[in-house]
């Protein structure tokens, strides 16, 4: 059974050289390079939106669980680190996530909070992350390059 289907638009804006505006889901959001890296800063690189999904996704989990098992947690806070190498990576070019998650509940158990804990690994973007997704990749021609200049589309 399919899931639900989400489309992202990207297009360059030209306000750098990496420069875009993203589209998704009714959002509007701006991305763009470091300038070290070349652009001009102007929204968060590609790297920075995925540790944000990761963090998004741990904390929207956790809450869940949280209300879905009645348990007392009044805040939960995901602070994530991503890294290509560094300490713990298997290589050089291996990424490498360190999800850090403060959860405030003085009612909560210690059992509570490693249920918490354990379930907030299972959220779907480190799912996804650790599973095996199928990428296609494919070209699509602008309509003037398609049927020539001065052709209708």
């Amino acid at each position: 059974m399919a899931g639900k289907m989400t489309t992202a638009h990207v297009t360059e804006t030209g306000a750098s050289a990496f420069a875009v505006k993203i589209s998704v889901s009714g959002f509007e959001l701006a991305g763009d390079e470091p300038e070290d890296a070349g652009g001009a800063g102007l929204g968060p690189a590609p790297y920075d939106l995925l540790a944000a999904a990761l963090a998004e996704c741990t904390a929207m989990t956790v809450r869940w669980v949280a209300q879905r098992e009645g348990l007392p947690l009044e805040h939960v806070e995901v602070t994530l680190t991503h890294q290509k190498g560094g300490p713990g990576a298997a290589s050089p070019r291996q990424d490498v996530f360190v999800k850090c998650i403060r959860l405030t509940g003085p009612a909560l158990t210690e059992a509570q909070r490693e249920r918490l804990i354990e379930l907030a690994a299972r959220c779907p973007i480190q799912r996804t992350l650790e599973g095996t997704p199928r990428i296609t990749t494919r070209c699509e021609e602008a309509p003037e390059r398609a049927h020539g200049p001065g052709f209708p589309g």
